[in-house]
């Protein structure tokens, strides 16, 4: 029987491929730090693959339960560096994201994502093609591994009495960008996902400047399917795409808006902006105020 045109969540999880039934989370908190404004904690907790690591964020002064955001790391080929870019503690300013929504009244999650940073058993090497290949053989993809690891870290997280686990929300830059188009097709409870510049479907991905990143291949995906497709999937999520006009991680995003109108899909917005591969203020502020509208209670 040949797969349906139109992509379902059940296809979706066909598509990608089994994962591993997990067991206990088994948490432990590693150490607290005092921040400005917030108390960076480092967690642990087992997922199939391993043993997560992760910094979780819980702002000064809660006065009850507050939204979460999974804040999930860039690629930039730096496999020493993942959640801490996105805490401010190595890398850019400018992706210190997870530390300004705590200082904002979020709680955030940042874990390490399979390859990068503690979760990389070679150093600073590039293993995330090992890591593909190892699943490919065996009928499996790294990406669905990825995606269970973040509903993981969701489920982590909402067990926390700092944490509304009604409101839930997503955002990533680059690497980070493409999985906030995906984990809202995956886990539904994600109410809110912003993408910065990751949205490249696969038809514009056939070029030497761009290619196929490990984490994203998926056999056959791109006979009958692309990004709209998938992001279609997660309606019970507000999805912004911000796309820049000088970067290629988000060509094609014109046409991603054009694909979504003629399937009549709302609750993904697209927002193209001047400049390259970067997440500027300006832009972290529209994610920000984009997401606290969306995990308004």
């Amino acid at each position: 029987m040949s797969e349906p045109e139109t992509l379902t969540r059940e296809g979706l999880r066909t598509l990608l491929g089994p994962v591993t039934t997990p067991g206990p989370l088994a948490a432990e908190v590693l150490d607290e730090v005092p921040c400005d404004g917030y108390v960076r904690r480092h967690v642990a907790y087992d997922v199939p693959s391993g043993r997560a690591s992760a910094f979780v964020c819980v702002p000064d002064g809660l006065d009850g339960p507050a939204p979460l955001i999974f804040c999930h790391h860039q690629h930039a080929g730096q496999f020493d560096l993942g959640k801490s870019e996105v805490c401010g503690l190595r890398g850019s300013p400018d992706l210190a994201y997870a530390a300004e929504l705590a200082q904002r009244g979020f709680v955030t999650i940042a874990p390490d994502a399979i390859g990068f940073e503690d979760r990389n058993w070679a150093g600073a090497a590039n293993i995330t093609w090992f890591e593909l290949s190892s699943r490919l053989v065996v009928g499996r993809t790294l990406l669905a591994d990825c995606l269970q690891e973040v509903s993981l870290a969701l489920d982590h997280a909402v067990g926390l009495p700092e944490v509304d686990p009604d409101r839930i929300g997503f955002v990533g830059h680059s690497y980070g960008g493409r999985m906030a188009m995906w984990a809202p097709a995956w886990d539904g409870r994600i109410r809110a996902s912003v993408s910065n510049c990751g949205c490249i479907p696969y038809r514009d991905s056939f070029t030497r400047d761009a290619g196929f990143q490990a984490e994203l291949v998926v056999p056959g995906i791109a006979a009958r399917y692309d990004v709209e497709d998938v992001l279609a999937l997660s309606t019970g999520s507000q999805v912004l795409l911000i796309a820049a006009q000088d970067d290629r991680w988000s060509r094609g995003a014109a046409e991603i808006e054009r694909r979504l109108q003629r399937k009549g899909v709302e609750h993904v917005r697209v927002h193209h902006v001047p400049g390259g591969h970067e997440f500027r203020q300006p832009e972290r502020e529209l994610a920000y105020d984009f997401l606290a509208r969306g995990l308004t209670a």
